[in-house]
């Protein structure tokens, strides 16, 4: 969340409008609707079915276009995002499981060898 005059923004809140959003992005707004076409990016809209950016947006915008200047094609961001989508998926999976355990297992496990005949 961010602060502003003693309001809390979430990051997911969408708020700013396609040119505000590219300029905070570094990138042309013909770029940004691309982006969202290719659903690397997926904006709210307002009534009049305009694209409104949330921070969480621009991030991923940023990290989109840091990944294309290092040389990484579209198709392979598309890939990397969803990996990172998953991989923090599955972190707060196991932080819930974690947390529903509360310490350390109190199962006792007892191991009998077999005998030989």
């Amino acid at each position: 969340m961010v602060s502003v005059d003693n309001y809390e923004i979430h990051h997911d809140v969408p708020l700013y409008v396609i040119s505000v959003a590219a300029q905070l992005a570094g990138l042309h707004p013909q770029t940004l609707r691309q982006y969202d076409r290719l659903g690397l990016v997926s904006p709210g809209r307002s009534i009049g079915m305009n694209r409104l950016y949330s921070l969480r947006d621009i991030g991923r915008l940023r990290e989109v276009a840091r990944l294309s200047a290092e040389g990484v094609t579209l198709s392979g961001i598309i890939r990397i995002m969803a990996l990172e989508e998953q991989l923090e998926a599955t972190l707060k999976e196991l932080a819930a499981l974690r947390a529903a355990v509360d310490g350390p297992s109190t199962a006792l496990v007892v191991w009998r060898p077999q005998r030989r005949a």
